[in-house]
């Protein structure tokens, strides 16, 4: 990547869709414009960090391989868990579909219907119910944390 060039990002937002019966889902245009022309409408789908399934952008993919591959013990077993479980890198299709291997919605438990979440750097798929309570969690710890002056 050249210095200074724009990286794939910043993914936001949750999206409702669905898994077909051919393992193809459907990445939201709002999270597809922000692909960086670096990326060249490749992916990586590989295993996420809770139980779910991360898409990673190439040029994203790239950068996060080359900083854990010059990690610590702890970066370089993520960086092994990160390949074992990756497919090959697939370009996505015009309309946004991306081909999920069976052994991944074995391991995130979906079928289905699926949450599909902007992650900053890359794209999370979640079972909706794990999200649910994934979701509550985090808003459980936030309240404990947080309150309305830190907003302001």
């Amino acid at each position: 990547l050249k210095k200074g060039a724009k990286m794939s990002g910043e993914f936001l937002g949750t999206f409702y869709n669905s898994v077909n019966k051919q393992k193809w889902i459907t990445i939201p245009a709002g999270i597809k414009k922000k692909f960086a022309p670096s990326a060249k409408q490749q992916v990586v789908v590989t295993i996420g960090p809770k139980s779910n399934i991360a898409i990673y952008p190439l040029d994203n993919w790239n950068k996060k391989i080359e900083e854990l591959s010059n990690g610590n013990e702890r970066e370089k077993k993520l960086l092994i868990m990160l390949r074992t479980f990756a497919s090959a890198q697939q370009k996505m299709e015009a309309n946004g579909r991306v081909k999920i291997q069976n052994e991944l919605l074995s391991l995130a438990q979906i079928d289905g219907k699926v949450i599909i979440k902007g992650e900053g750097n890359y794209i999370s798929v979640w079972n909706p119910e794990r999200y649910r309570v994934y979701t509550q969690e985090l808003m459980k710890e936030h309240t404990k944390s947080f309150n309305t002056l830190d907003y302001q």
